[in-house]
């Protein structure tokens, strides 16, 4: 079924220090066929790597058959600063956030568009939770990425699997409305706090797969920014 025709879809990379896994994480969206007749709009944003990933990015971008925007920070700023910047050049319908590691699968990014094409869903997030023949291992990351979901769904009243998930689909005009302001990890529970606490968005969750890496793997989110994730998640819930 093509539906939607001609109607796009921009995917946000945000990148820091990921030269071991960047190049074949853009050609995997790069090949990437979406679902429903839709077009993707690659925007990727350098955040003032200091390893070897700018270097790779720009032999990527001048190599690829794709166009691909490139955008880059002179000055290290955070996760939700390089979301903030893509989306300032995003002219897709909808926008989703891709992590440049490869915890993520690109090919699921479909499940999300599905879901919100065929429900009619403002908002669908990927959840790592939902996924029932997925082993989890225990994990204090675990444990926090529960707690913070707890927390979320509690202090909305909405039901929520997955707040901290990369994968997040959102009706453009709906993200970009947002004044966001977090620039590092908060992104999450900001941009989640700020969609969810609006009664009138439809919002969805899809199953997705997901192989975590430990932190000597180049995992860069600790146990500060979890602490900073409930402060968010209070201060965008209330005020």
């Amino acid at each position: 079924m093509q539906i939607n025709a001609n109607r796009k879809l921009t995917i946000i990379i945000p990148v820091y220090n990921e030269e071991n896994t960047v190049a074949q994480l853009l050609q995997r969206v790069v090949d990437l066929q979406l679902a429903h007749g839709f077009t993707k709009e690659i925007i990727v944003v350098n955040d003032a790597s200091r390893d070897g990933s700018e270097a790779r990015l720009k032999t990527f971008v001048a190599s690829s058959l794709h166009p691909i925007i490139f955008l880059s920070h002179k000055k290290n700023m955070g996760k939700g600063a390089a979301i903030r910047t893509g989306l300032q050049s995003a002219t897709g319908d909808y926008v989703v956030i891709q992590d440049a590691d490869l915890e993520l699968n690109p090919e699921d990014i479909n499940l999300l568009l599905n879901e919100s094409v065929t429900k009619n869903l403002d908002v669908v997030y990927g959840s790592r939770f939902l996924n029932r023949t997925q082993n989890q291992k225990f994990s204090l990351s675990l444990v926090a990425n529960k707690f913070l979901t707890w927390l979320t769904g509690f202090l909305v009243q909405r039901d929520i699997t997955d707040m901290e998930t990369c994968y997040k689909l959102v009706r453009s005009e709906l993200i970009t409305s947002l004044c966001l302001k977090e620039n590092r990890f908060g992104f999450e529970p900001e941009v989640t706090m700020k969609l969810l606490r609006n009664r009138s968005i439809r919002f969805g969750e899809v199953a997705i797969t997901y192989k975590p890496r430990t932190t000597e793997e180049g995992k860069k989110i600790g146990w500060k920014d979890g602490v900073r994730a409930v402060w968010c998640l209070l201060r965008y819930r209330f005020s």
